[in-house]
């Protein structure tokens, strides 16, 4: 049957009459594997362009924090945990220095990967004389647990050492700048889950682009694409929820309130983009005991931002903000590939660069 409707969304798609091309944007790492895997690109009209945005929460989180998380693995008595994705992202050091979680491990620290906080809980139950620093990178779909894991209360040798990001603000941030890029947008479904489709209203409200809620499915993404498309060509503007088995206006109540409860929303920084405001998530200082950088505060480096940016030759930060696309950045199947990568799009599974390389892209485009 799903087979069968995205069959339908596409010949839908395909009887439409577009009188310019279109460019639709994904915020979602999911979305654009889901894309890439499934090959719409290939199905759809020659004149409409997918874009890859900035869904990939392991590739905007800032250099700092990865290094900070380094240095507090390696310097101090803990076990270190952390998502597998982020053990793999390099930050800019000397070659004679570990320059990921992955090598900082392998020259003597204790890190391991999880895979939820609840094993972030276990560990520290299971070392109650070790010091357990949780390195807790992601947007709202992974700070939602966490703030769940902490609202419930957590064993006094966890702390958690934060870089969660909200989503909305790097769109609005794209929207509000001279060359957004894109001419419609897809949402994030896991996101709206939590957050609630109506999160997304301002793209509609405020700038006038078509808009829709995605799953994950090609159906659901092809029903996205369809309804993004026909309010465009129809001018009727309004914010569709493709998403309706999981998504609703307001998202999970419970979960909205455990976050305002244990974060602050403060300004934050986005490795190689910059500081977006309102876009980042601080622990309340009712949570202090368990935040990492309030015991362990000389690792706060902030002059590092200034020797955070991507690696030298490096187009993530513009792959992440849709301005360019994986393979048009020259280091991409040369110096940078999954096995070696250069830059964090090439570690995650939710970063372009990865997606488009196990997609079967294996080299720079010849003009790049």
């Amino acid at each position: 049957m799903s087979e069968q409707r995205a069959r339908h969304w596409l010949e839908q798609i395909r009887a439409l009459e577009l009188d310019a091309p279109v460019r639709i944007m994904n915020v979602c790492g999911g979305h654009e594997r889901s894309i890439t895997m499934a090959g719409l690109r290939g199905a759809l009209p020659d004149n409409i362009e997918l874009i890859p945005g900035p869904g990939c929460p392991v590739c905007i989180c800032p250099e700092e924090d990865v290094y900070e998380a380094i240095r507090i693995a390696l310097d101090e008595d803990v076990i270190l945990v952390a998502y597998g994705d982020m053990l793999r992202v390099p930050v800019n050091v000397p070659k004679s220095e570990p320059r990921s979680l992955e090598q900082a491990k392998a020259a003597g620290a204790d890190i391991r990967p999880i895979a939820s906080p609840m094993e972030a809980v276990r560990i520290a139950r299971e070392n109650p004389d070790r010091t357990v620093v949780f390195f807790s990178a992601g947007f709202e779909t992974t700070t939602a647990p966490l703030a769940a894991m902490l609202a419930e209360g957590v064993p006094d040798n966890l702390l958690v050492l934060l870089s969660g990001r909200l989503t909305w603000p790097a769109v609005a941030m794209l929207l509000d700048s001279d060359k957004p890029g894109f001419d419609c947008l897809v949402a994030p479904g896991h996101v709206a889950t939590v957050m609630g489709g109506d999160e997304w209203g301002f793209v509609v409200e405020k700038h006038g682009l078509p808009t829709a809620i995605a799953g994950f499915t090609p159906e659901s993404l092809l029903a996205a694409f369809y309804s993004t498309l026909r309010q465009r060509q129809e001018g009727r503007l309004f914010l569709d929820n493709c998403y309706p088995e999981l998504v609703t206006p307001q998202g999970n109540p419970s979960a909205r309130a455990q976050m305002e409860q244990v974060f602050d929303v403060v300004d934050a920084n986005w490795r190689g983009v910059g500081t977006i405001p309102a876009s980042g998530y601080a622990l309340k200082a009712a949570y202090a005991a368990a935040d990492a950088r309030t015991h362990f505060p000389a690792y706060r480096d902030i002059a590092r931002k200034r020797a955070g940016e991507m690696p030298p030759g490096c187009d993530c930060a513009q792959v992440v903000l849709g301005r360019k696309y994986p393979d048009e950045c020259r280091l991409y199947g040369a110096a940078c590939t999954p096995r070696n990568p250069i830059g964090p799009c090439m570690v995650s599974d939710e970063g372009a660069c990865r997606i488009w390389w196990a997609g079967g892209v294996r080299s720079a485009r010849s003009a790049a």
